[in-house]
């Protein structure tokens, strides 16, 4: 995975994949992915990247530290 920073919808998920997450499932507004008793929201796509705050926000519900992020 590239440097913690702005990354592609796309990016994302398949990195949340290599963590172990299942997904994206289909949720109200939102999809979502899971790891055992861990959902993450996922933005919905825009055709923008996701910024660096938004990404700090997911890993951090997602249990996933900073230096596992970048090791993907």
């Amino acid at each position: 995975m590239p440097p913690f920073g702005p990354v592609g919808r796309r990016e994302l998920i398949a990195a949340l994949r290599a963590l172990g997450f299942s997904g994206p499932h289909r949720g109200g507004r939102h999809e979502f992915m899971q790891r055992g008793s861990v959902t993450v929201i996922l933005p919905n796509p825009h055709g923008t990247d996701i910024g660096a705050g938004l990404l700090k926000r997911l890993l951090r519900q997602a249990g996933v530290s900073k230096r596992e992020w970048e090791e993907v």
